[in-house]
């Protein structure tokens, strides 16, 4: 395993340590999960077909108007 040093505000450093301790997790674990997640990101087509994958089983059994899909 390689060692690297980086540079942050220091604010936001004791807040990611917060935070990863209420995890019960080192902040080194957590920066080790998001660099596995930032390197292994898919493009932006395999993440919209992964997600229709898991949608599938959600059926629609009518069209909607554009005021019901433009609603908040």
């Amino acid at each position: 395993m390689r060692n690297i040093t980086f540079s942050a505000d220091e604010e936001l450093v004791d807040r990611a340590r917060l935070r990863a301790r209420r995890e019960n997790k080192t902040l080194n674990a957590v920066f080790r999960e998001w660099l596995q997640r930032y390197a292994s990101v898919p493009t932006a087509v395999a993440e919209y077909q992964q997600l229709m994958r898991r949608l599938s089983h959600v059926k629609v059994d009518r069209e909607f108007t554009r005021d019901e899909m433009n609603s908040r």
